[in-house]
């Protein structure tokens, strides 16, 4: 994925000049509301976290001064933040990678995370009871309807393959899922132990197939291959076991990649990111836990710094370089708000944390759609034979 260093970030682009003109209170009233989804309850709140947001943190409240002023210092601390926290890759190399499907590059933390300080408006609440009827709803109809009653997906021990499997539950029943674990050598234990529990708790069979001799094999004859390489034929090797896994036992494979990874990039093009379902792939990660939460699965699983395992120490947000709590909440305003660069400056976004993550949304386009085809005829399979009335359902 292609980065920049933070001295080389874009200049901060000036929000356009408000109107001054008078406005009805109606008209200004109804131009500021957008539509909102039923489970996704409008928050507007800035001095707290949200109750799924585990870090408390106390921030000074909009009302305490001006809001151009307070929009300015927000600005002005955040930005030393990315600075102190993590150092980007290489541009060139990085986006020659993102153009292959690998995940992001490794980014190599200079010293260890400050205490993390939440800024813009809080994540808004979702009525995950309403969550968990749509998600179940979902499912149900969509596994059942190709003629199959199975569900198969991996387990890693970590919150969002735990709510997958926690879905596919409510929606098929415990016997009809099958969870697959798929640890390498250097995969560490408590994640085994992890999903185990996760297993038991849920009731499903598992079995466990070990990646270890795939791997080794295929880089036997390219010892100095990078960790980037060896942790995205990881992915690929688990999903490919999925597959058959599928085939062996007429189950649909079940998606473990929530919203914000889609959105970042985040994932192995044909490997994690790979499913023929996926159930909370609209739900950010703060929303994620906030399920996992309500559907009372394994504190430990919830409270657990989110890692794909690929090697001894990796974890999301050291990679990134920024937490998911962080991420969200600007994602949100971002892509379901659709909120200008101006209009997030004053909610008090760093102008080059904006930059940054509408890059990586833009750059990782080409992850979340089938492989584009040259158009030849008038009726191109996904350009216009694209639905389900094409073929008559």
């Amino acid at each position: 994925m292609a980065t920049r260093s933070e001295s080389g970030s874009k200049p901060r682009r000036k929000a356009a000049p408000k109107k001054t003109g008078p406005k009805a209170p109606a008209a200004k009233a109804a131009a500021s509301q957008r539509a909102e989804p039923a489970a996704v309850k409008r928050s507007r709140r800035t001095d707290v976290a949200s109750p799924a947001e585990k870090p408390a943190v106390k921030r000074k409240t909009a009302a305490a001064t001006p809001r151009k002023t307070a929009g300015a210092a927000s600005r002005k601390t955040a930005a030393a933040k990315p600075r102190a926290r993590a150092k980007k890759t290489d541009a060139a190399s990085s986006a020659a990678l993102a153009e292959m499907g690998e995940s992001p590059a490794v980014i190599v933390p200079e010293q260890e995370p400050a205490p993390l300080q939440l800024v813009g408006p809080a994540f808004p609440d979702t009525a995950f009871a309403v969550v968990e009827k749509l998600l179940t709803g979902f499912l149900a109809h969509e596994v059942r309807k190709v003629g199959v009653g199975r569900a198969v997906l991996g387990l890693s021990g970590g919150v969002d393959s735990a709510v997958s499997a926690a879905v596919a539950v409510r929606a098929l029943g415990p016997d009809n899922v099958l969870g697959v674990m798929m640890p390498y050598q250097s995969s560490s234990p408590e994640s085994l132990a992890d999903a185990r529990e996760v297993a038991a708790s849920l009731g499903i069979e598992t079995i466990v197939v070990d990646i270890t001799s795939q791997i080794d094999a295929y880089f036997a004859a390219s010892p100095d291959a990078s960790r980037l390489r060896r942790g995205n034929k990881m992915a690929r090797e688990r999903m490919t076991v999925l597959y058959d896994q599928s085939a062996a036992r007429q189950a649909l494979v079940i998606g473990t990649t929530n919203k914000t990874e889609l959105l970042l990039g985040y994932g192995t093009l044909y490997g994690d990111m790979a499913s023929a379902l996926n159930p909370i792939g609209d739900l950010y990660k703060t929303q994620v836990w906030g399920l996992a939460r309500h559907l009372g699965l394994p504190a430990a699983v919830i409270e657990k710094a989110p890692t794909a395992d690929l090697w001894s120490g990796q974890t999301d947000e050291t990679e990134l370089g920024f937490s998911y709590h962080e991420v969200d909440r600007l994602l949100y305003r971002l892509v379901d708000e659709r909120c200008s660069v101006g209009e997030l400056q004053d909610m008090g976004f760093d102008a080059a944390f904006v930059e940054r993550i509408s890059r990586m949304v833009r750059s990782s386009q080409f992850k979340r759609r089938l492989p584009i085809i040259a158009k030849i005829s008038s009726r191109s399979v996904d350009t216009d034979f694209r639905y389900s009335r094409d073929w008559g359902l």
